[in-house]
This record gives structure tokens, C-alpha cells and sequence, in this order.
């Protein structure tokens, strides 16, 4: 039976589309013996026709995705480090498979940060048999039977047990849930690794750097917190994030983000009340 996940997103920036408007999310549990190696599956459908195009912004987590979508776009997508911004118009649907952090490598052998900030075609990296799971996908009417499909594919596939992928995934989850690992120094004592084995390990089975991880989930944190309805403190909040001082947290958030945290703040009131 599958299972859906309930549990809050993180890292969708508040100032683009209003869930449930025009279009339907989803997102289940993978079958016990996948979950080693992905987070969950994920499905969208919208239909814009006759209405606006709405843009829908992400922060997105460092994992790697497995993309099924009509048209010939259906994709692998690595670990995307800038903000990911896409435009939603006419009609079209969904579904992915979001690999856990490390949880991917296996599955292909080689280091995931061959696909940071990169896209290929679903053959391009598993041949003809992903060209032929992408159309049997594609052909399903239904989330839970094309869950089906690829957790088929997946099995076919699931490699040895790897302990190394256990162990990053844990690490990365711990940086998500623990605001007081600030530094990479802070993960490596954590971890028993010296800091050049920890950013190696990343690099093999992550995709990105300690570094990078500890900062977009700060600025995950952050976004959260300015988007409640509490007010928020800029300078505490800098400090809660391990920030040296005001300035720089505001100049990572809006690198990253796009505008000053002020103004995001600000653009999510305006969207709620369009709610």
C-alpha cells in the first residue's frame, strides 16, 4: 500500500505559486527496502490553461533526482546549488524520485559530484533501460502505479549495501535537524572524520561540499522563520544561525534567495493575504 508523507517541505521559497490554486503536490514513502537509498517520491500536476503562468522557487536539498515528464524532458538532476526557479504554464504533470543524500552513488559508481548543477537525459545515464522505465512511467495513469514501475526499475538495480551511504545520509540529516553544527569542524568532530575525508566523502556520494550543506540548510532555517507569522529579529536571527554579524547573513540570504531577508519577508505577507 502506499504511503503518503505529510510532513511539512522545506526549502520551497513562499513567494511564487499558492499550493492548491492551480495545481496538486504530492509526495509517499518509498517500500522498506528502497529506503536506504530514497527519500521519498514526489508527483505535480498543474493546469494553467487560460490563466496566468505561475513561478514556483526552490532551495533545493542535496540530493539527486530522478525526473519523469512528457515531451522528452524526463531527467536526472544532480544536486543543484543556485536557487531553482521554474516557470508552471499550460498543462502538464510530474513524478520523481528523490534520492536520499548518497543514496544515488550506488546506483551508478561514480562520484555524484559529476552531476552537481548538471542535467542528462534518464539514458544517458542507465542506457536503454532507462529509456524504456521513462516510457512505461510516462503510460501509467496513476502516483501509485508508476511508484510501482520504478521501484521495479530500482530493484532490478539495488546494489550491495554500501556503509558509507547510511552514514552521509545521517550526517546530512543531522546539519538539517541541529542549528548548533555551524561549521564544517563542527560536523567532522561529529563524524570522527578529519575535515579533507569528510569534503572527499561529500564529493563522492553528495554531490556538494560540508560547507554548502551547512549553509542551505541555515538558509532553510532561515526562510522558515521569516515567513511565520512571529516577528523576527534580523540580528538574532543572524546570530541563531551562526552568523558573525548581520550584514553577512543578509548577504548569503539574498545571494542565495534573491532579494534581502526583509523583503522576503515582506513578498510572503503580500502572498498570504492574496491566500
Amino acid at each position: 500500500m502506499v504511503r503518503r508523507k505529510t510532513e511539512p517541505l522545506r526549502g520551497m521559497l513562499r513567494t511564487g505559486a499558492l499550493p492548491g490554486r492551480c495545481y496538486r503536490h504530492a509526495r509517499y514513502y518509498a517500500s522498506a527496502d528502497l529506503e536506504p537509498y530514497v527519500e521519498h517520491y514526489w508527483a505535480v500536476e498543474w493546469d494553467l490553461r487560460g490563466s496566468a503562468p505561475e513561478r514556483v522557487e526552490t532551495l533545493a536539498h542535496p540530493s539527486v533526482h530522478l525526473i519523469f515528464q512528457g515531451g522528452g524532458t524526463s531527467r536526472v538532476t544532480g544536486p543543484v546549488r543556485p536557487r531553482f526557479s521554474r516557470l508552471l504554464e499550460g498543462k502538464d504533470r510530474i513524478f520523481a524520485v528523490k534520492f536520499r543524500p548518497g543514496g544515488f552513488r550506488p546506483f551508478v559508481g561514480f562520484p555524484v559530484s559529476r552531476l552537481t548543477d548538471i542535467t542528462q537525459r534518464i539514458h544517458q545515464v542507465f542506457g536503454a533501460e532507462g529509456a524504456a522505465v521513462d516510457r512505461a512511467v510516462l503510460a501509467e495513469p496513476t502516483d501509485e502505479r508508476r511508484l510501482s514501475v520504478v521501484e521495479a526499475f530500482l530493484r532490478a538495480r539495488r546494489p550491495a549495501p554500501d556503509p558509507n551511504v547510511p552514514r552521509v545520509a545521517e550526517m546530512v540529516y543531522s546539519v538539517a535537524s541541529d542549528r548548533d553544527i555551524r561549521r564544517v569542524r563542527d560536523l567532522a568532530a561529529r563524524s570522527g572524520l578529519s575535515t579533507r575525508r569528510l569534503e572527499r566523502l561529500f564529493a563522492r556520494y553528495v554531490g556538494v561540499s560540508p560547507k554548502w550543506v551547512i549553509q542551505r540548510y541555515r538558509l532553510h532555517e532561515a526562510a522558515d522563520r521569516l515567513a511565520s507569522a512571529a516577528p523576527v529579529h534580523l540580528a538574532d536571527l543572524a546570530l541563531d544561525l551562526g552568523y558573525s554579524d548581520q550584514a553577512h547573513f543578509a548577504r548569503d540570504f539574498k545571494a542565495m534567495v534573491g532579494v534581502s531577508p526583509a523583503d522576503y519577508a515582506r513578498r510572503v505577507r503580500r502572498r498570504d493575504d492574496r491566500a
